[in-house]
């Protein structure tokens, strides 16, 4: 181990970062070099600025229940915010798509109001269809 690595737990690899502040303070001048140099704010620029990979970021992010996991948590939400900010300043597919990959997702929703006609051809395939799905669920 080197003198920069401490354990976080009995077993597994040692932590890359000593301490909760050591980490907060990477994630900080990685924000401040980012808006000084005009730079967009992204997940990936945040592990490149922490020496480490995204997976190593992410089980900083889920080891639960420390101040590690608070500090990259809230780095990811600035990172969200910056691809929201994108969306009202520029649009474009590239907020999108990167907020699709915090677990964003599209939704539409339809509402009908009114009566459905189906055709007694249609019907039957219908009839047909339903009652393999209830035989289906009752064979499970």
């Amino acid at each position: 181990m080197n003198q920069n690595e401490t354990p976080h737990s009995q077993f597994g690899r040692p932590r890359k970062f000593s301490s909760p502040e050591e980490i907060q303070k990477k994630i900080d001048d990685f924000f401040l070099d980012c808006e000084k140099r005009g730079k967009p704010i992204t997940i990936t620029g945040l592990a490149l600025a922490l020496d480490t990979t995204r997976e190593t970021l992410m089980d900083y992010e889920y080891s639960r229940g420390d101040d590690f996991s608070d500090a990259v948590k809230k780095a990811k939400l600035k990172v969200q915010r910056y691809a929201e900010e994108q969306l009202f300043e520029k649009g474009g597919s590239g907020p999108i798509f990167a907020l699709k990959n915090h677990g964003w997702r599209d939704h539409a929703s339809l509402e009908h109001r009114g009566q459905i006609s189906i055709k007694e051809s249609d019907r039957e395939i219908i009839d047909r269809f339903l009652k393999q799905t209830k035989e289906q669920q009752n064979d499970e």
